[in-house]
């Protein structure tokens, strides 16, 4: 069960690195794309520059996500941006923190904090 132990010193992840690779689990994007993709989910707050730049250098050294080797074409005006990708491990993380969070939530309402049967 190293695998578990591996995945379990993750947890729980920070609210700024759960989204991360939610929005990294449907494809590579830029810091910037990631901080757009947190705003059409909807979520608020939404995290600053700086707060996403630290999140995405502490996942690359923790192997939860790696740099692209994807750039765009020069034309775009995009050629500085730096791209990421999830990595299996990251997969493997963060649907564990997904287990993690639904299990709460279940607590949450047995314990009478959240309507029961709303989602």
């Amino acid at each position: 069960m190293d695998r578990d132990r591996g995945i379990d010193k993750h947890l729980p992840l920070r609210r700024v690195e759960f989204h991360i690779l939610l929005s990294l689990a449907a494809g590579e994007r830029h810091g910037y794309g990631i901080i757009q993709d947190i705003e059409v989910r909807g979520e608020a707050p939404v995290p600053d520059v700086g707060t996403m730049y630290r999140a995405l250098a502490r996942m690359v050294e923790s192997g939860l996500i790696e740099s692209a080797v994807r750039r765009p074409a020069p034309d775009t005006g995009d050629e500085r941006r730096n791209y990421y990708r999830i990595t299996s491990a990251g997969i493997r993380v963060a649907r564990a923190e997904a287990q993690r969070l639904e299990l709460l939530t279940r607590a949450a309402r047995l314990g009478g904090l959240l309507p029961k049967g709303v989602k």
